[in-house]
């Protein structure tokens, strides 16, 4: 399956913020399923990323601010769909698994679907990157009521009541803030699961200590 080649009224648009994903951008592409067009936004990349990526199909947007909440909101300013998907863009996540997640709101059962991951093997999610999940998770229902066992990196919402959120975010606590937002809007957020890989190529920030601490760092300022 391949939707990456632009359609004139795609059933969704997949956004796929991108910082120097060259060795995973044609798994990833591949997976994309037909009906949904792939919005790469290159974030900086140095490794040809962005080439890549025009190459294969996708609809490559350039975000020249750093930052994992810039990188998907210049995303979901570029989508036209109805509906609109993020993905990490390392292969940790199929893509081919998007029209499970997004048929709740599809339908109209759900306004936002999170996928909470499932680790296929040891080195999938490392520790501390579970245990910084799980103490967000628990603010999270602290502040908001709602209970949730991950985050949900892959999620699908309608493209115009995302905008209306007004997310402001522009690093890690983008996806927090979104979560935030919608509850606090009245969404109807669920959540389903997903297989969750090993990433191809060096992580950003879940590999390491460092990169955990900031994006926990980021995530806490959204909920002060």
């Amino acid at each position: 399956m391949c939707g990456v080649t632009n359609h004139s009224s795609p059933q969704g648009d997949l956004v796929l913020p991108c910082l120097n994903e060259a060795e995973a951008l044609p798994w990833v592409l591949d997976r994309v399923p037909e009906g949904w067009r792939a919005v790469v936004v290159d974030n900086g990349s140095t490794d040809g990323s962005a080439r890549i990526a025009e190459r294969l199909g996708a609809h490559v947007v350039f975000e020249p601010r750093r930052g994992f909440g810039a990188a998907c909101h210049a995303g979901l300013l570029a989508a036209t769909a109805e509906l609109v998907a993020f993905c990490d863009c390392d292969a940790t996540l199929d893509p081919g698994e998007l029209p499970r997640v997004a048929a709740p709101v599809a339908r109209g059962e759900a306004d936002l679907v999170l996928a909470r991951r499932r680790p296929t093997d040891r080195g999938a999610w490392p520790l501390h990157a579970r245990v910084g999940n799980q103490a967000l998770s628990r603010l999270v229902r602290r502040r908001t009521g709602l209970r949730l066992r991950d985050l949900g990196p892959m999620r699908v919402a309608r493209r115009q009541a995302l905008l209306a959120l007004d997310l402001t975010d522009r690093r890690s606590g983008y996806p927090l803030q979104m979560v935030v937002g919608a509850v606090d809007a009245g969404w109807r957020v669920v959540e389903t699961e997903v297989p969750y890989r090993t990433r191809v190529g060096a992580s950003k920030v879940t590999g390491t200590w460092r990169g955990t601490w900031h994006a926990v760092h980021d995530m806490r300022e959204v909920l002060k």
